[in-house]
């Protein structure tokens, strides 16, 4: 007899088990298989390892690609979310609905802000095979408006593919007091920077423990671990010990260092011998034109990059030593990449906060210099490097992150796996692309391709495996070809020669200007030779609309200030003027909450007071850097305005006798500045000017009844949490008064990508 709630049970069903025979499915095909660790770094220029001829330290990365191969020729997409997308799932990210980051969702197949249900990720057929599935650190792979507790959790970690998740959904965090997620719930950091917290320690410690606890329960599975750092993306913080350590290293400048970055890469064969240095890129002064200032400036946040990248390897080595201890390191599969050109969002001069930048309020030099050196990399800094920087990070290229020159797209790989191949300390020249990650994982693990996921149709995989040329340096590329395109600016490699385009948003694209150059004699892209081979420019070209057209690429979006913050597509989150939230309330990240940046709003709590008096935080937003706090302290209402430090004050003595009340916070914005009032029980208590409003409050979110992350006023003990009831608390927000606000916060966001 067959099993009615089971067709395929191959055993015999009888009418009772003494005349019946059973059956298991058979294990899972992938048990005894490799270990896979995908380590991904954040903005990380091609130069920057030092294995790849910089002096900065990466002990435990050189130590990998000595014992394994470096890849000279890999690329990605030139952006954190497009690259994301091409790792995980094997496909070019417009046909799977994300050419952009996350945060946007333009009404095209191209950009949904989230991966689309056809391409099952790496880790759905991992799992599928017997692997235990772990992903700790950044997404950014899903709608950024989703991303609360209240979802939807159809894009999250745990929903493609992953069976545990630690680490944060949006674009950047602060990584001593970051926005967590667990699993698919918001979670507070474990411990604050005060006892020493700072956010890659935390996710390698998940990391390490998901293993542990694997291995000791059920040793015959092996695992897949996306371990995807927030370094090195700003804010660059690492722990005072390491920023100490970089104390007066690069007082030369970029222009020398770059030089001396250059010379060892043709040293250690990085780069063939006879490749061009790139000139300066457009914008970049040189160093020596620069004030004693601006030198003291830069230098010290590059010290703070460098700081960072070094406690980043530092955490990835402990991974390491762990996996030798346990003795899985000789079977793993370990892979570490960046998954772009290091960034431009520092500007020509870096920032000490780069929200300050956002909102129009100029930095003072020479306050920072003269007291505010020290904290640069630490807490109390939301600092990026200056353009002179993140060129040398990306020697000996041109441009940076967004581009489609070599600065944006060329990217450090290292794979290391002792028992896969022999070859150690050896360098692989063959093109390869962020698409080929997943066929790679996938053909050394065993797992079959998923026809069909979650009863839909997959499409094909457009990467191919590296696996031949793990052993075999001569072995050739796994493709011939490859398109890219970012926010306009275009590019294609096939057979050895890339054409490329530097587009400027709103110029027509057909004025663009396209360059050739043949990648094998020209690595650097310094020497254009359409003018010398029109026919081959005109035959690279058509074959751009080729894949643009194979691949979903079209329509090219130019677009990137204003799909921040402009018309909220259907069913988000912030398709309404007021909202309001009952708690308990978990936290809600900034772009799931109201925005209240540049306009005038109003904020009501109403609260219940308790026989033995009410306290506390009703409200908080930003951190200690940027934002608002709305709170109770010493019998007063106080409301915080902090514009990057500066605080502006609405505080006044108030009588709450225990029972219901109603208290206000309302802001009218009149022209640059605006009023800020504070209200009890219907009666207004004090007012305070607020001279410059702050279009962008940051990338932290809200708590209602407490200040969970970084504290925005230093008067109490965080999180403070209200002793009342908060019955509910209401925002209501007006339209804005002109297109500053959005245009500030829409340059914020890019700059979290």
């Amino acid at each position: 007899m067959a099993s009615p709630n089971e067709p395929g049970f191959r055993g015999r069903i009888g009418r009772t088990h003494h005349d019946s025979t059973p059956w298991w499915p058979d294990p899972p095909a992938g048990l005894g298989g490799p270990n896979v660790v995908l380590v991904v770094l954040d903005d990380t220029g091609f130069a920057h390892f030092g294995c790849y001829g910089s002096e900065l330290a990466t002990p435990t990365i050189d130590r990998l690609a000595a014992g394994g191969v470096r890849y000279t020729g890999f690329h990605t997409t030139a952006l954190c979310s497009p690259s994301r997308a091409a790792l995980l799932t094997g496909r070019n990210p417009h046909a799977v609905g994300m050419r952009g980051v996350s945060n946007w969702s333009t009404g095209f197949p191209h950009m949904r802000g989230g991966i689309s249900p056809r391409a099952a990720t790496v880790a759905d057929t991992l799992r599928a095979h017997g692997y235990a599935t772990y992903a700790a650190g950044k997404w950014h792979l899903a709608p950024m408006d989703e991303c609360s507790a209240a979802g939807p959790h159809t894009n999250w970690p745990l929903q493609k593919g992953f069976d545990r998740y630690h680490g944060f959904l949006q674009g950047e965090a602060d990584q001593f007091s970051p926005e967590l997620t667990t699993d698919n719930g918001h979670v507070d950091p474990p411990a604050r920077p005060e006892d020493g917290y700072h956010l890659s320690e935390d996710i390698v410690d998940r990391s390490i423990g998901w293993i542990g606890d694997l291995q000791s329960i059920r040793p015959d599975r092996p695992f897949f671990l996306y371990l995807a750092f927030g370094a090195t993306h700003a804010p660059h913080h690492a722990p005072l010990e390491h920023r100490l350590g970089w104390r007066g290293r690069f007082d030369d400048g970029y222009d020398a260092t770059r030089q001396r970055w250059y010379a060892r890469q043709l040293e250690l064969g990085i780069i063939p011998p006879g490749t061009t240095l790139a000139p300066r890129n457009p914008g970049v002064p040189a160093w020596e034109d620069l004030s004693q200032d601006q030198r003291s400036f830069s230098a010290r946040l590059q010290e703070a990059f460098a700081a960072m990248l070094e406690h980043t390897d530092a955490q990835i080595g402990r991974l390491v030593d762990f996996l030798e201890r346990r003795g899985l390191l000789e079977d793993t599969l370990f892979m570490v990449v960046s998954d772009n050109g290091a960034s431009r969002e520092g500007g020509p001069h870096g920032v000490m906060d780069e929200f300050s930048f956002f909102n129009g309020l100029p930095e003072d030099l020479q306050e920072i210099v003269a007291h505010r050196l020290d904290d640069i990399g630490g807490p109390h800094s939301h600092s990026n490097y200056p353009w002179g920087w993140a060129q040398a990070g990306n020697t000996p290229l041109r441009w940076y992150k967004q581009n489609t020159y070599g600065g944006g797209v060329r990217d450090p790989l290292v794979v290391h796996w002792p028992n896969g191949f022999d070859a150690r300390d050896e360098l692989r020249t063959q093109f390869c692309h962020a698409v080929d990650v997943t066929p790679t994982i996938l053909d050394v693990t065993g797992a079959p391709f998923l026809d069909q996921h979650s009863g839909v149709p997959q499409l094909p995989l457009h990467g191919a495996s590296l696996r031949a040329t793990f052993a075999d340096r001569a072995a050739p590329a796994p493709r011939n070809v490859q398109y890219f395109e970012q926010m306009g600016h275009r590019g294609l490699w096939a057979d050895g020669w890339k054409i490329t385009t530097y587009h400027e948003q709103g110029r027509p694209l057909d004025d663009d200007e396209w360059g050739l150059f043949a990648l094998d004699e020209d690595f650097s892209e310094c020497h254009d030779l359409a003018a010398e081979r029109p026919d081959k420019l005109r035959e690279l070209i058509d074959a751009w609309w080729v894949e643009a057209g194979a691949y979903g690429v079209l329509p090219i979006d130019d677009r990137m200030i204003e799909l921040f913050g402009g018309t909220p597509r259907p069913g988000t989150v912030h398709a309404r003027s007021e909202y309001v939230y009952h708690p308990p309330v978990s936290h809600v990240p900034a772009d799931a909450a109201p925005p209240l940046g540049g306009r005038s709003w109003t904020i009501t709590a109403e609260v219940d007071v308790p026989t033995t008096g009410g306290e506390g935080v009703l409200y908080a937003r930003g951190s200690h850097n940027l934002g608002h706090s709305f709170f109770v302290q010493d019998a007063s209402l106080h409301f915080d305005y902090n514009a990057l430090g500066t605080h502006q004050r609405a505080s006044a003595p108030v009588d709450l006798p225990a029972g219901r009340h109603r208290l206000v916070a309302r802001f009218v914005r009149d022209g640059p500045g605006g009023v800020l009032t504070i209200a009890a029980d219907d009666h207004d208590l004090a007012s305070v000017e607020i001279p410059t409003i702050v279009r962008m409050l940051g990338s932290t979110g809200l708590d209602v009844g407490r200040d969970g992350l970084s504290p925005v006023v230093e008067d109490y003990d965080a999180p403070f949490p209200f002793t009342g009831t908060i019955d509910s608390i209401t925002f209501t927000i007006r339209s804005r008064a002109d297109a500053a606000e959005v245009v500030a916060t829409a340059r914020a966001e890019l700059a979290k990508e």
